[in-house]
């Protein structure tokens, strides 16, 4: 059950409302703001819906009220007959989830209700999940805080300390090492080794020495005894990255190890029990892999328990911003120079463009900036790599206003993805109408030209 408060100075609003909403939500109306406060502050409502109303108060002491519901973590909706732009920013600057057009449909009130609900549960989940990982200093190397970056957090908090086998996937550059080391220093093998390996950067003549060791003659080369990464990590983690890189024979074996629970040393004959906790990752899809022959069913399936998704960068890019500025303030540190920040034209360089290698290229590009940045800010000149690639060459054969219906309909999608779904508050973003926004997202080609815009 919902619990709904109406802000208003029409108390005889509770009755219709009612009506529309019952049974699946409770509905109470307060016309005197302090009282509204102090319900919301006993965790007596769910979701506030304040009547903007300027017959009852001016719109200056509303929006010092809106202001207020801000700060006690409750999502706020607004009823209103204002369709001007200038309010709807305002109504958003002031914290306000969303807005309902005055007289409100059955419908709509349910389901923005329900909406403003559901999003408010899982944003506070989120948040505490992450500030769990944060107290723990698990997560200090991983940041951002989109809703796919929370649903990472949210798992390595779940997974910690299972003994279950967990794939990390991601694309190359997305941090699949930063969340094996949370998930170690988050679990109960924190104060033991942390052990990674690239399972690609080793040769294949040598793999299987590194993870089991060898012995002394072993094989050709062999001139003393050799502890393997197996052993090595003792009870603590092994990270294998890049397991798709390994070869069939090496799959064979580590299989084996993974079912028996123990190894043998190269040339050795001791058994040595598997006491590390193996955390695996890879950027490749290992299940088309086991479709072509080249990765083992049996070994994909033991290490696919689990899995964690981390998400490219292109789909989380309202992280961009606060990734930047964590690479500036580390490399301007660590080259000696006071650069406070990063202007708004370059962020917006910076959130515009796709990043195809993740959050190693950003960082790689902040440090460039940092490098060559003359002044104490770093500004679009500072981003030589990053700007040419804003503005697309359209090919010849293809008409400018396919070229730009595309483009449009591309930064509509994005701008949606960025405002959570929310399409009143993307339209303003762009700052078009809803109905244009509405027409942007469709897939036919009435689109209107740019002069409607």
């Amino acid at each position: 059950m919902i619990r709904v408060l109406i802000v208003s100075g029409q108390t005889s609003l509770q009755r219709p409302l009612g009506a529309i909403l019952e049974p699946e939500m409770t509905i109470s109306v307060q016309a005197d703001r302090k009282s509204a406060l102090d319900l919301i502050s006993r965790d007596q409502a769910d979701v506030v819906i304040v009547d903007l109303d300027t017959r009852f108060a001016p719109l200056v002491q509303q929006l010092a009220f809106l202001s207020e519901l801000r700060g006690a973590g409750v999502p706020v909706l607004v009823l209103t007959d204002d369709d001007r732009r200038s309010t709807a920013l305002e109504l958003l600057e002031h914290g306000v989830y969303d807005q309902i057009r005055k007289p409100p449909s059955p419908l709509e009130m349910s389901v923005v209700i329900r909406r403003a609900h559901e999003h408010a549960l899982l944003k506070r989940e989120l948040a505490e999940a992450k500030r769990k990982l944060l107290d723990t200093g698990s997560c200090d190397r991983l940041a951002g805080n989109s809703f796919k970056m929370m649903e990472v957090y949210e798992l390595i908090r779940r997974v910690a300390n299972l003994p279950a086998a967990i794939l990390i996937h991601g694309e190359s550059g997305t941090g699949k090492e930063l969340v094996a080391r949370a998930i170690h220093n988050l679990g109960n093998r924190a104060a033991l080794p942390f052990v990674a390996v690239s399972c690609g950067a080793i040769p294949e003549t040598l793999i299987e020495s590194e993870l089991f060791g060898h012995e002394k003659g072993a094989f050709t080369g062999a001139h003393g005894a050799r502890v393997g990464l197996l052993e090595a990590a003792g009870a603590g983690t092994l990270f294998l990255d890049e397991i798709g890189e390994l070869s069939p024979a090496t799959q064979v074996k580590l299989l084996r190890v993974l079912q028996e629970k123990e190894f043998t040393s190269l040339g050795g004959r001791r058994k040595i029990p598997l006491q590390a906790r193996v955390l695996f990752a890879t950027h490749r899809n290992l299940k088309e892999m086991v479709e072509a022959g080249t990765f083992r069913s049996d070994l994909f399936y033991r290490i696919t328990v689990m899995k964690i998704e981390v998400p490219p960068l292109r789909l989380r890019l309202e992280d961009v911003g606060v990734l930047a500025n964590l690479f500036l303030r580390r490399y301007a540190s660590s080259c000696g120079k006071s650069i406070s920040g990063i202007d708004a034209r370059a962020m917006r360089a910076l959130t515009a463009y796709s990043w195809p290698g993740n959050v190693r290229e950003l960082e790689n590009t902040i440090h460039r900036a940092v490098i060559i940045s003359d002044s104490d800010t770093i500004g679009i000149a500072d981003l030589p790599d990053i700007a040419p690639q804003l503005v697309p060459a359209a090919p010849v054969s293809i008409a400018f206003e396919d070229v730009l219906r595309e483009f449009k309909r591309g930064l509509a999608e994005r701008t949606l993805m960025e405002c959570e779904g929310n399409k009143t508050r993307a339209a303003l973003t762009l700052q078009i109408s809803r109905a244009y926004f509405h027409r942007l997202l469709r897939d036919d080609h009435e689109l209107p030209r740019i002069s409607e815009a």
